[in-house]
């Protein structure tokens, strides 16, 4: 069994921007094909815009609001929200002017920053 404390996690800042708390992965448990963080982006903020050429992600919206852009679709999101970014699919996330925005990133198979690419 893993359990891994959210309070245990060190934060660190991704190639896309976002700050980001590795809860489950291949460098903190004996992870085989996926991965979980808890991310946070400050108010107005936005994550470059990038794609992953093998990984599907979920955003899970914890606090905040904001607006989601995939593929050139843009939505507004808020806590609560489930957010499905396929392989291959451009994405964009920003913080509303308000508060941060706090969401749970699931990957399949795990993050690599070696699978992020930017325009």
């Amino acid at each position: 069994m893993e359990i891994r404390s959210r309070d245990a996690a060190e934060a660190f800042t991704t190639v896309d921007g976002s700050t980001i708390c590795s809860l489950l992965d291949r460098s903190n448990a004996p992870v085989a094909n996926q991965s979980l963080a808890e991310a946070t982006i400050a108010p107005g903020e936005t994550t470059d815009r990038h794609y992953h050429r093998e990984s599907e992600e979920f955003y899970y919206l914890l606090e905040g609001s904001g607006e989601i852009e995939v593929d050139g679709e843009r939505a507004a999101v808020a806590a609560g929200d489930a957010i499905l970014i396929p392989p291959g699919a451009w994405h964009q996330i920003r913080a509303g002017a308000g508060a941060s925005l706090r969401f749970l990133c699931a990957c399949a198979p795990a993050y690599r920053d070696e699978d992020t690419f930017f325009s």
